[in-house]
């Protein structure tokens, strides 16, 4: 009889830690999601703006575009 209580008792704490895990799990998730919205929007801003910039300055888009690529060109490691 001792037994049987004991393993209800550990079917019990088992099920309480899941839920607990389970909650744990789904806050965390959420928070992930928020923090991916809130980076998606920012960088949906700046893709934005820089395509204004183009928008406004072509030449001087592209030149700063060769300009990068051939700092990065320059750095690269053979």
């Amino acid at each position: 009889m001792k037994r049987h209580n004991l393993s209800d008792a550990a079917r019990d704490a088992a099920s309480r830690i899941q839920d607990a895990v389970g909650t744990f799990a789904g806050e965390a998730q959420d928070e992930a999601a928020r923090r991916y919205r809130g980076a998606r929007g920012q960088a949906e801003v700046y893709v934005d703006d820089a395509a204004e910039r183009i928008r406004e300055q072509p030449l001087m888009a592209a030149l700063a575009i060769l300009a990068i690529g051939y700092i990065l060109g320059r750095l690269r490691v053979i």
